[in-house]
């Protein structure tokens, strides 16, 4: 539909977008450039310096940040992929009557409140558990031991496990929904002539299947790694606060050193990420055959 058509009934909408994103990004791009120390918004005794992008490459906190967002998110999604692929090809090529409801129950988990579900986790994962205390009536200690020193599943130095875990069970679904839509989608005749022509199973799926849902697959990766990326309430609560991501850099900035320069630049940062990401979906997946 052309935009042009629709005339003043898109007035609103363009207001709207103009003073809730386009106002908003500007300002946090000028923040970027300003050196507001601890006079929060106030722009009077502030001065306009580059050192904030500076110190983006050169402070180690930021750095550190930044790398464990990385791998967090890497792991996160190398993981739902394996795990979210497979599902999503099962339940596509299978002869279940009412696939609907598979999907239904693949996406409940999403419909509870995500803090509910991640303080959950972590309970399930602490040692005062219902499984830590099952699990010491058999004399297996809930903890992981590294050098002869025990730690604690959640917090101390073995922080990693309960956090990927947390990422994997809040967006697998984000990698399933995706990868079935298109398989979901595609012809069958292409399967049914690769068989025909003498091609095995295998092949068949390394050849013909996989490279058609390639749609849903980078759509899945950048819709897991995103927010896996840019979060930080999964890592407070299964972390103990021990891990250092760049979310939660912007909500010390924001809301408790009032550093809203180095605030604006980290979400600025992500914002790229994100802007960036959206294009390779949109180069890859012109048609959206791989969104709902």
């Amino acid at each position: 539909m052309n935009i042009r058509r629709l005339g003043k009934l898109v007035l609103p909408y363009l207001i709207w977008m103009l003073l809730l994103v386009l106002v908003p990004l500007l300002m946090m791009m000028v923040l970027t450039f300003i050196d507001n120390g601890s006079h929060g918004l106030s722009l009077v005794n502030s001065q306009a310096t580059f050192t904030n992008w500076r110190l983006l490459f050169s402070d180690l906190t930021i750095r550190i940040a930044l790398r464990n967002s990385f791998i967090y998110a890497g792991i996160t999604t190398f993981i739902c992929f394996f795990l979210g692929y497979p599902m999503a090809y099962i339940v596509a090529t299978s002869n279940f009557s009412n696939k609907l409801i598979i999907l239904v129950l693949t996406i409940i988990p999403m419909w509870a409140n995500s803090l509910l579900r991640n303080y959950g986790i972590a309970n399930l994962l602490s040692e005062e558990s219902i499984i830590g205390d099952l699990l010491s009536n058999i004399g297996i200690s809930f903890s992981w031991g590294i050098k002869g020193v025990e730690f604690p599943l959640i917090g101390g130095l073995v922080w990693v496990p309960s956090i990927v875990i947390g990422l994997v069970l809040t967006y697998l679904p984000f990698m399933i929904l995706p990868v079935y839509t298109v398989l979901e989608k595609m012809d069958r005749s292409l399967l049914e002539a690769s068989e025909d022509l003498g091609a095995k199973k295998i092949k068949t799926f390394l050849r013909v299947t996989f490279p058609l849902s390639i749609k849903g697959v980078t759509t899945g990766l950048v819709m897991v790694f995103l927010p896996a990326f840019s979060g930080f309430a999964i890592h407070e609560i299964l972390g103990r606060g021990n891990v250092i991501v760049v979310g939660t850099l912007i909500q010390n900035f924001f809301y408790k050193t009032s550093n809203y320069s180095l605030g604006s630049l980290l979400s600025i940062v992500v914002l790229l990420i994100i802007f960036g990401a959206m294009a390779i979906i949109f180069k890859v997946d012109k048609e959206g055959e791989s969104l709902l």
